[in-house]
């Protein structure tokens, strides 16, 4: 029993000495690996035509983001606000930088809050202004049988993912370490 006992604890920390490694470099690939695309794909869609659509959103952006408010607007951006520009246009620019941030692993800390609080704002759309809270296959619901809710089971482990690297950074195969070494 003792010889067990003894194997065991080794390995535990051979783990021990290998997480700081293995857990914040795996965080990173399996956000990226989930939703990057799904970041990129949304953030498209929002862009407005020609050179300078990074500036000048696309109907469908605003719709995406603030759905009642253009409901009221009639669909038309004219009737918006700056704020719901800047926002938009903040929101679109966003989904590009901080899954890729994340996915080199520089500034990896704040990218990751920022990522946080995007999937809040995002969650918080989805629920209340396309009226998800409606839907329970979408919303999903905690200790329940079914894993596939979209709001609360899924994005709870991309939140999850986001937590290690906030928590850890971005471990030894990232920019940040490269930059910190080179000091």
């Amino acid at each position: 029993m003792s010889a067990l006992i003894s194997r065991y604890t080794a390995l535990m920390g051979a783990l021990d000495r290998v997480s700081p490694i293995v857990l914040p470099t795996l965080a990173r690939l399996v956000f990226s690996a989930v939703t990057l695309v799904y970041f990129w794909r949304s953030a498209v869609r929002k862009l407005g035509d020609g050179v300078f659509g990074f500036l000048s959103p696309s109907s469908g952006g605003y719709v995406q983001i603030f759905p009642k408010a253009m409901e009221a607007a009639s669909y038309n951006t004219d009737n918006l606000s700056m704020f719901h520009w800047a926002v938009v246009t903040a929101g679109t620019w966003t989904e590009f930088i901080l899954p890729l941030l994340i996915l080199l692993g520089l500034l990896t800390r704040p990218a990751a809050l920022g990522m946080i609080g995007f999937i809040a704002v995002q969650s918080l759309t989805d629920l209340y202004g396309h009226g998800g809270i409606a839907h329970a296959e979408t919303l999903g619901a905690w200790f329940d049988r079914l894993p596939d809710g979209v709001i609360l089971d899924q994005r709870a482990f991309w939140v999850l993912a986001l937590l290690v690297l906030v928590f850890k950074g971005a471990g030894p195969l990232s920019l940040d370490r490269v930059f910190r070494n080179a000091k």
